[in-house]
């Protein structure tokens, strides 16, 4: 496993928890609907910023480490579009007022974070102590590869267990009230919807990481990658949901290259686990020395390029049906404009 300076781990994370607090203040004290000029600009900063931070951890710590947190925030920036998809579907389920959508999105990117903070330090224990268990995540992104290209269009469209959960054994009130999840009716506290987005959002978040965690240690093993790759992914994710909003579903080739990541990392893990093989049953225990393993500069070429083609082929799609792609960012950003 990598081991990175101390100093530009620690550093690192109070500059993203700054960066993260700062973030949360904003969208609480200025709640409003992005434009697409103030979107786009959220979005460029935060892809710049971990181009940044990739550049310091190649001064500092060299380029293995680097080239494992551009392939792992790509990864995860790429598997953050599914994510995307459902947010839409929440937020149209709850009737959340767009302009406290930055609110929910903010607390539940915070939810999911911790959460998934959780989930990788179980994962890297797991790793440690239990070699084997790369044939089962291995396994499992190939299964959800399938499932991501071949699944049903319409699956996510209902509320999650622990939501109808919650609704069954709380008071909801039946309006929002601002961004508060606590109001006063009849004088008597209770809940509002909010408090039920904001855990439909991290909880729907957290069973997407069961996909790309797996993913992601896949790139790396080192927690501390693992961790500010998805940092980096989440942080841009509620500036890209009023930048691409409606036009998600016009993209239509990249769950494909969602998919194709998926069994490539899926496939890679397998090969690693073949080419450290401790499994007594499969070649009486020894390593299969012959299978390759797949370094870190092919897979992020592979992730860019599946995302890169997915992408242009899907406008090709839209241009030649006649849809701007210019005009179609404007409506997603501005949904009440005359685009």
């Amino acid at each position: 496993m990598l081991e990175l300076p101390i100093a530009f781990e620690i550093t690192s994370l109070v500059v993203l928890v700054l960066i993260l607090a700062a973030d949360l203040l904003i969208a609480f004290k200025r709640p409003h609907v992005p434009s697409f000029k103030e979107a786009t600009l959220w979005v460029v900063f935060y892809v710049a910023l971990a181009l940044v931070f990739a550049a310091l951890m190649l001064v500092f710590a060299g380029g293995e480490p680097a080239g494992q947190f551009l392939a792992g925030w790509l990864t995860e920036y790429s598997l953050s579009i599914d994510n995307l998809f459902v947010f839409v579907i929440i937020m149209a389920r709850f009737n959340v007022p767009r302009k406290y959508q930055q609110e929910a999105l903010m607390v539940g990117i915070i939810i999911a974070l911790v959460l998934r903070g959780i989930f990788i330090l179980i994962g890297a224990q797991l790793i440690e102590s239990l070699s084997w268990i790369f044939y089962i995540f291995g396994a499992f992104l190939l299964v959800t590869a399938f499932r991501q290209a071949f699944g049903k269009e319409d699956e996510g469209d209902g509320e999650n267990g622990l939501v109808t959960f919650l609704r069954k054994r709380m008071s909801i009130a039946p309006d929002f009230d601002g961004a508060k999840v606590r109001t006063v009716i009849d004088g008597k506290k209770v809940f509002t919807p909010m408090l039920i987005v904001f855990i439909a959002l991290g909880s729907t978040d957290l069973l997407f990481a069961l996909d790309s965690i797996p993913a992601i240690f896949g790139i790396t093993q080192s927690p501390f990658i693992v961790f500010t790759a998805n940092v980096f992914a989440l942080m841009g994710l509620r500036q890209l949901y009023f930048l691409l909003g409606g036009l998600l579903d016009r993209l239509i080739y990249l769950k494909y290259g969602i998919a194709f990541i998926l069994a490539f990392i899926g496939v890679k893990l397998v090969f690693h686990a073949l080419h450290a093989n401790e499994v007594f049953f499969i070649n009486g225990g020894h390593p299969i020395e012959w299978i390759p393993e797949i370094d870190t500069w092919t897979s992020l070429a592979v992730i860019i390029l599946s995302m890169a083609v997915a992408t242009i082929a899907s406008l090709i799609v839209m241009r030649r049906r006649g849809v701007s792609v210019k005009e179609e960012l404007k409506a997603a950003a501005d949904p009440e404009s005359d685009h």
